[in-house]
């Protein structure tokens, strides 16, 4: 047991985590400031809990992120009062809508120098607004043992609000009153007599987990399989288990044979091995308006969040055809708004396993075997167009990573073109890579400080990003003195925003450059050597691959490829359509 009896908030503050440490914490993000010493002192001093210093509120948050994305654990992420919280807007945001568990204690002033214009002072209740799963406002600390006890089972709540029905942000504001130092007060020596803290933590109990387990899909089932033609969409998700989740939709695509249509950031293209449904070239299938309508399906069963793709979702849109989702959470995850029927369950706990003498006979694969057949095509298509390209197009990094990168690297793709270009062009494999992103509100703040919250004590990992992404973070690169493992941040430099080059607004030539594709002139070298980040300028592609296997077990590098923006965005609306074109056309 480590409580703190110097005063009333080293001991208020240390029943904060021990409690939490009981629960399961094991790391916690610290930001320096005043108001929040008591909570910094507890966590730092904590045996049990590895207590990371970093300077800047919003990459403190994003570190924090990444940490709880990779590990599906809460991680504590603590801040003075003022404006220090809302530094951490961005990432709760993120949290929220990607379903990253994070407790955020914003230190706070006492309520009678609220409102007074106090130095360091502002409202605080409620700060995240709805983004939150649950906010509280604590007590001010005391002394009293029913107040003790309240804060005990209030960190117990915080806790399963975390994780429970789903898992997300708790914001707890905490006030304290001079003296924020350990200095020792008198007044506590009394408090010895009154309580047994030898039982006080005794019995801990979080709140379990109660996902749906064995579900109850015997109707659907029947209702599939009446339905030859249906696919599977594998979306977005930050699964916990990769290969239960694979291993999952592996089985209700083979009973009901339906192809998988899998998102580039699902782990799905990763576990290629031995399954045969896997559709990855569908964007680019669909742009072939003649197979597009010939596979216009009955139902469509989709798990987790709708992929990147827009000619996927115009697609889908246009056939209006019955929709399912498989998802435990209650939020709408159509953004199509067709009619939708929810299926409130995880994936990963369904049983799949039906014994089929009850259910009908599906033999027709006609539709199944279209699908196989133009993808093969497609990738045939791709492989050869790629392999006779020596140039360095943004488009032919990710078909380099997937056949590259050691076997289950962590991968982190950041928003804006590196997805999109993953979605286009990352191939099936059976390298088993996991990866990450902050596909919750698709922003490009925190790149960097997420990718290396990923990375933290964890495999060597990659980060892929784009200039203009990674400049927005560069304080994430102040990490680096308390950062353990490696991460190797693949930097494609085109000089601006890549992605406004697809949009109509790029035919705006007075005005396109200036506000859209901000080009920010930046010589990447001189940034990463005020950080005593290694930097290399990639020249071809074999420099890439021989750099990229092994991984470095260590350390930071920036591996950078310097591509011509408007070149890729010509070969991409160009090449897309005519990938699609099949050899008998």
């Amino acid at each position: 047991m480590q409580l703190d009896f110097r005063n009333i908030n080293t001991l208020w503050s240390s029943i904060i985590v021990e409690t939490l440490s009981r629960l399961g914490l094991n790391t916690a993000v610290v930001c320096p400031g005043s108001r929040s010493t008591p909570l910094t002192l507890a966590f730092a001093t904590h045996p049990n809990i590895e207590t990371i210093p970093i300077l800047d509120e919003r990459s403190a948050a994003f570190f924090a992120l990444g940490i709880a994305k990779r590990s599906h654990i809460p991680v504590a992420l603590i801040c003075t009062s003022g404006t220090a919280g809302a530094n951490f807007y961005p990432a709760v945001v993120e949290a929220k809508e990607s379903q990253v568990p994070l407790l955020i204690f914003t230190a706070d002033r006492p309520p009678e120098l609220r409102n007074c214009h106090a130095g360091q002072t502002i409202d605080q209740v409620k700060l995240y607004g709805n983004y939150c799963n649950w906010y509280t406002e604590l007590s001010l600390p005391s002394l009293e043992i029913k107040l003790l006890s309240y804060l005990r089972q209030t960190m117990i709540t915080a806790w399963d609000h975390s994780l429970i029905p789903y898992q997300g942000v708790v914001h707890l504001n905490c006030p304290f009153r001079e003296p924020l130092a350990p200095i020792f007060t008198p007044e506590i020596e009394t408090l010895f007599s009154k309580i047994n803290f030898d039982n006080f933590f005794d019995n801990i109990y979080a709140g379990d987990k109660k996902g749906l387990g064995k579900y109850d899909l015997f109707d659907y089932l029947n209702q599939w399989l009446s339905k030859p033609k249906g696919i599977i969409i594998a979306g977005v998700i930050n699964s916990n288990n990769p290969y239960l989740y694979c291993k999952q939709i592996f089985g209700l695509s083979t009973l009901l044979n339906y192809p998988v249509l899998a998102e580039a950031l699902s782990p799905f293209r990763n576990y290629a091995q031995g399954f045969p449904n896997l559709i990855n070239t569908y964007d680019i299938l669909l742009r072939n308006n003649k197979v597009a309508d010939n596979l216009v399906p009955d139902v469509v069963i989709q798990i987790g969040e709708f992929p990147t793709s827009k000619q996927l979702r115009g697609w889908l849109e246009d056939s209006q055809v019955q929709h399912f989702i498989i998802d435990q959470r209650s939020d709408n995850l159509n953004p199509l708004h067709s009619n939708t029927h929810y299926i409130r369950a995880d994936i990963h706990d369904l049983d799949i396993k039906f014994d089929e003498k009850y259910l009908p006979k599906k033999k027709d694969l006609f539709y199944l075997n279209q699908w196989k057949k133009v993808n093969k095509i497609i990738n045939q298509n791709i492989k050869a167009n790629f392999e006779k390209t020596e140039e360095l197009l943004e488009a032919k990094l990710p078909f380099i990573l997937s056949k590259t990168l050691p076997y289950k690297t962590f991968i982190f793709i950041a928003n804006s073109m590196p997805v999109r270009y993953a979605e286009f062009f990352w191939m099936p494999n059976k390298r088993q890579f996991i990866p990450y992103f902050n596909r919750g509100a698709n922003g490009i703040e925190g790149t960097l400080s997420t990718a290396l919250g990923v990375a933290y004590k964890a495999k060597s990992s990659v980060l892929v990003t784009g200039d203009l992404a990674l400049l927005h973070d560069t304080n994430g690169w102040l990490i680096r003195q308390h950062f353990q493992g490696h991460l190797t941040i693949i930097l494609v430099n085109n000089n601006g925003g890549g992605i406004f080059e697809m949009l109509p607004i790029s035919q705006e030539e007075s005005f396109f450059e200036s506000y859209f594709a901000t080009p920010q002139n930046i010589d990447f070298s001189k940034i990463c050597a005020t950080y005593n980040v290694e930097h290399i300028l990639i020249k071809n592609w074999t420099q890439l691959e021989q750099l990229l296997n092994p991984l470095p077990s260590t350390g930071i590098r920036v591996l950078e490829l310097q591509t011509d923006r408007k070149r890729d965005a010509f070969w991409l609306q160009n090449n897309l359509a005519k990938l699609s074109i099949l050899k008998k056309e």
